[in-house]
């Protein structure tokens, strides 16, 4: 998707240095995925230590949406 945005030249040369990246497209398409992995995290250490699966056939049906809830574990809505 084109999209046009006035990014600080500073802070655009910093991010591209941090990163490595060699064109500023490739700075800001990694600054965006190491964004969404940093929640993705965050997401799934809300779960630490609160589940308990006997079988992994257990959090297959729970990925699938099959059951709501296993074992005192409860999936986030969002």
């Amino acid at each position: 998707m084109k999209t046009t945005i006035d990014i600080p030249d500073v802070e655009l040369e910093e991010a591209m240095r941090f990163l490595k990246a060699g064109t500023k497209r490739e700075a800001v398409v990694v600054a965006l995925q190491e964004l969404n992995r940093r929640h993705r995290m965050a997401r799934l250490v809300r779960f630490s230590g609160k589940c308990v699966f006997d079988h992994n056939d257990d959090v297959e049906r729970m990925e699938a949406g099959e059951i709501r809830s296993f074992g005192g574990c409860l999936r986030d809505a969002s």
